[in-house]
């Protein structure tokens, strides 16, 4: 760490706790909303390249059925 952020760290943790719990949540909130942008941002490329594969005739589709059946034999898990 950098000596300001050494700094910055001694400083705040003189905070009263309530003031600390909501410094901590809201760093921690705003951890989350970068992450979700970038899955959201990366799942849409991959369904973008997905769709493409598909209509070019690289990828051929199962029916979710047939997915389903494998899935459970692949398990050995019993149909619901």
């Amino acid at each position: 760490m950098t000596i300001e952020l050494e700094e910055l760290k001694s400083e705040l943790l003189t905070l009263p706790i309530q003031s600390r719990a909501w410094l901590a949540q809201t760093l921690i909130e705003s951890l989350y909303e970068k992450t979700d942008a970038d899955f959201t941002r990366l799942w849409l490329e991959e369904i973008r390249r997905r769709d493409s594969e598909i209509r070019n005739g690289v990828a051929s589709c199962k029916p979710a059925a047939q997915v389903l059946q494998e899935a459970r034999e692949q398990l050995q898990c019993s149909q619901s």
